[in-house]
């Protein structure tokens, strides 16, 4: 009878520690830092099949011909031959398609698309094609088809188009699609006994965001655009720095006519071997124009990263080695592109670049504010190299110059790849001295990581640059996937972000993209296929915290001290049960906002006392909840995790208002107060 009061004993204790009614002192008197609109933010980088395959609307690969196996991508049959005299400078090779010297014999091409071509039934494609026919009037049949098809016939949407100058002219027709399929293939038959010659072979969704000729898919855009956010960073990551100079990033080859851009190969595309992808290349179709012009059509501020003349220091990782990165007496014309690119952005139709981004149709300028030298670049101290500020001598090159030039722009640099360590302590104090106004922080780490890092900001120098979390996300441990534990970590963590919105500006997860096919890097935001996409239970979190943001932070603390006697943040401290959160008021709504995480298995019930105001009897909530830690959205269920709205009742008075609440295991709610 003792033995079993004694184990009731332990377990209604037990439950008590786990029960413990939590007390958050919210203190909406005095609002406290603002909070920017750059906040929260997207991350693009070119890896997974974001760009072409992904959010470039663009359904043909190799569509002109530049891959280096000129016909990857196409299977050609009859008499086709690969020509390079075309009418593109940077863009020569065509095919010339002739007479197979029987009538029962064929001549054409069919393109497999990216994993395959995606269409729905009911809607348009616009298949263009520069062309000529040499020898007179000459003709090709376009067909989307079904090649396992057992219809009868392969084809289900078909045009014939005549070819008829003898000079290089751009052709259009458009196709409606009578099937939905993931696995459509584009068929071209010569159609005639004249050869006809075809470069740029394009077929676009007519139906694309903002209806763009040469836009993002739709549905993948609008995405984008219901996160609300404030930064858009672009177009890398390590694709900025390329595995050579050669294959990095320049944005001057991504602008002026679609059909003149030349191919780079990607970064992504050899670097592991375990998910190797030998046809993953950059058209430039997705450039550096439709990158601003997206961040306008968004709601985001631009922020554009340039190459500082070193290539991945991953990958080549000997900074004296002859040709591999660029010898610091010869930055000159990176500097230049960098000078370039905010005439790009910002200059006046009367300037040369300027005139460019008018050509292309946007006379306004795009407002460009910020702008990022280097990624994941870093020094070297004598423990790791000897070889000195490779990075810092670098960036401050490019920094007088752009200071000199553009004196309001705000420039960031960086602290490498890591969020902690030699490199990490050597760069975040070389970032002061340079006096960038952000430094560009990145760190992939699992979930002990992140449930200990809850204060991470919480004591950096506040007179230095302001930080950007430019790459962050939670990396389960031994299971890298979009997993709901992680996603409710990351949540956790982001309460650090608010509760610093003094130093912490700008912060964007990574990555964002990922083709269910075509991926080398999980876990990411947002994933599809030819035809769906799903947003992943990070991507609610994110959108949960860009659409509460509020203006200002406010104070959010415990009952109990510190050992400095200073107010306590909820952060995952001792005796806080793995609860993170934060405050904030929103001064357009009249309303405060409160985060609260709990990472720990078991509910809990809160207080919140919202001291010094006359509330509404009732709050709304949003709540992220779930029982699997380890399920997570797919193709095959969508929404299987989202948000849910609700309300709970305020206990209000003159001076103070109260919250009463039970919190389910492991989840991310969100109170919105009406004063």
């Amino acid at each position: 009878m003792k033995k079993r009061l004694l184990s009731l004993a332990v377990v209604m204790g037990t439950s008590l520690v786990v029960m413990a009614q939590m007390t958050m002192d919210v203190s909406a008197k005095k609002l406290g830092a603002p909070i920017q609109s750059t906040m929260y933010g997207i991350f693009f980088e070119d890896i997974n099949y974001a760009a072409d395959g992904g959010l470039y609307g663009e359904l043909v690969k190799n569509r002109s011909f530049e891959f280096p196996q000129h016909l990857m991508g196409w299977q050609a049959f009859g008499r086709v031959d690969v020509e390079d005299d075309g009418p593109f400078e940077r863009c020569p090779h065509y095919v010339e398609l002739s007479d197979p010297g029987h009538r029962d014999r064929r001549t054409g091409l069919v393109n497999e698309g990216y994993f395959g071509i995606g269409v729905k039934k009911g809607e348009n494609y616009r298949f263009s094609v520069w062309a000529k026919a040499p020898k007179g009037n000459s003709a090709i049949r376009i067909q989307l088809i079904q090649e396992n098809s057992m219809d009868e016939q392969q084809e289900f949407a078909e045009q014939k188009l005549d070819i008829t100058s003898k000079e290089w002219k751009k052709y259009t027709v458009t196709l409606t699609a009578t099937k939905t399929l993931k696995h459509a293939k584009l068929r071209i038959f010569l159609n005639s006994a004249n050869k006809v010659c075809l470069e740029h072979v394009s077929l676009f969704p007519v139906n694309t965001y903002k209806n763009r000729e040469n836009g993002m898919r739709r549905d993948l855009a609008q995405a984008l655009e219901d996160l609300h956010p404030g930064i858009f960073r672009f177009p890398g990551g390590c694709i900025v720095e390329g595995t050579d100079l050669a294959t990095r990033y320049q944005w001057k080859n991504s602008v002026g006519p679609v059909e003149n851009r030349p191919l780079n190969q990607n970064r992504w595309e050899h670097t592991f071997d375990f998910r190797y992808y030998p046809d993953y290349y950059q058209s430039y179709g997705l450039g550096f124009f439709e990158f601003f012009q997206l961040a306008e059509d968004i709601g985001a501020e631009p922020l554009p990263v340039i190459s500082c003349g070193l290539s991945c220091q991953f990958q080549n990782p000997d900074p004296t080695k002859p040709g591999v990165h660029v010898a610091i007496d010869d930055l000159d014309s990176y500097i230049q592109d960098a000078l370039d690119l905010v005439e790009f952005a910002n200059g006046d139709v009367t300037t040369k670049w300027g005139k460019v981004r008018a050509d292309m149709g946007h006379p306004a300028p795009f407002n460009l504010k910020f702008l990022g030298v280097g990624n994941e670049q870093w020094d070297y101290d004598e423990a790791h190299g000897g070889f000195g500020p490779v990075f810092t001598e670098r960036l401050k090159k490019f920094s007088d110059a752009l200071r000199a030039k553009y004196p309001t722009l705000k420039l960031i640099g960086t602290t490498g790849p890591n969020s902690e360590g030699w490199d990490f302590d050597l760069l975040q104090p070389r970032m002061k001295e340079l006096k960038v106004d952000l430094y560009d922080e990145h760190y992939y780490r699992d979930e002990a990581w992140f449930l200990s890092h809850g204060l991470r900001y919480d004591s950096y120098d506040r007179k230095g640059p302001k930080v950007f979390a430019g790459e962050y996300a939670c990396h389960g441990k031994g299971k890298k996937w979009n997993h709901y534990e992680a996603a409710i970590l990351e949540a956790g963590h982001m309460t650090g972000f608010e509760r610093n919105a003094d130093i912490v500006h700008m912060t964007t997860p990574a990555p964002l993209f990922a083709h269910v096919d075509g991926w080398q890097w999980r876990p990411d935001q947002i994933w599809y296929d030819q035809t769906q996409m799903f947003k992943t239970v990070s991507y609610y979190v994110q959108q949960m915290y860009a659409t509460n943001k509020g203006t200002h932070v406010l104070s959010l603390t415990t009952p109990a001290k510190t050992k400095k006697g200073k107010p306590q943040p909820v952060a995952n401290q001792e005796g806080q049960n793995g609860l993170f959160a934060s405050a904030a008021f929103d001064k357009n709504a009249n309303e405060v906002i409160v985060k609260v995480v709990n990472t720990s298995k078991s509910e809990q019930p809160i207080t919140l006392n919202l001291k010094d105001m006359a509330a509404t009897e009732t709050a709304q909530t949003l709540t992220l909840s779930h029982q699997g830690l380890d399920d997570e959205n797919s193709i095959q269920q969508p929404e299987l995790i989202t948000p849910k709205k609700g309300s709970v009742a305020v206990e209000t008075g003159k001076k103070q208002s109260v919250i009463n609440d039970q919190l389910p295991a492991m989840s991310f709610r969100i109170y919105r107060i009406k004063k």
